[in-house]
């Protein structure tokens, strides 16, 4: 092998380790992200709902509208109050994983919440997800 083959060789070689060094462990799997499904703004999908408060899910942040503790109903238990642990109206960074959502919150990835994603309709998909929290189970419809 004459020098400008190694020379070329060692600068490909060079430059395929630069590139790979620039993703930062975005290739290395340990990236994790909300499933492409959960992304989009998510809406109470409830006959007569007990709060109010909705789901904006990212790439990589969620961000919890209202839920507050405020609308608690009475003689109901805060316990049940969805996302109730959670600071609200900002992005927090998240992921979904094996039916859960983790959330970090406070500088802390919080347990994972568990939750259930199923599509319905015939002739249009529509995106549910539904989350329990204490006694109470609450349904959500992703919109648009």
């Amino acid at each position: 092998m004459n020098n400008r083959k190694k020379t070329s060789a060692c600068l490909s070689l060079l430059a395929a380790l630069f590139i790979t060094s620039c993703y930062d462990g975005y290739s290395s799997g340990d990236y994790k992200t909300f499933n492409y499904d959960l992304r989009g703004t998510w809406v109470l999908h409830e006959p007569d709902p007990h709060y109010d408060g909705y789901l904006e899910i990212s790439y990589e942040w969620i961000i919890i509208w209202d839920f507050h503790k405020g609308q608690t109903p009475n003689r109901g238990d805060d316990e049940d109050r969805p996302f109730k642990d959670f600071t609200k109206d900002v992005a927090l960074k998240g992921y979904s994983e094996e039916g859960k959502f983790f959330i970090e919150d406070r500088g802390m990835l919080q347990e994972g919440i568990p939750y259930t994603f199923w599509k319905a309709g015939k002739y249009q998909e529509i995106y549910f997800l539904s989350f329990t929290f204490g006694k109470n189970t609450i349904t959500m419809r992703k919109e648009g």
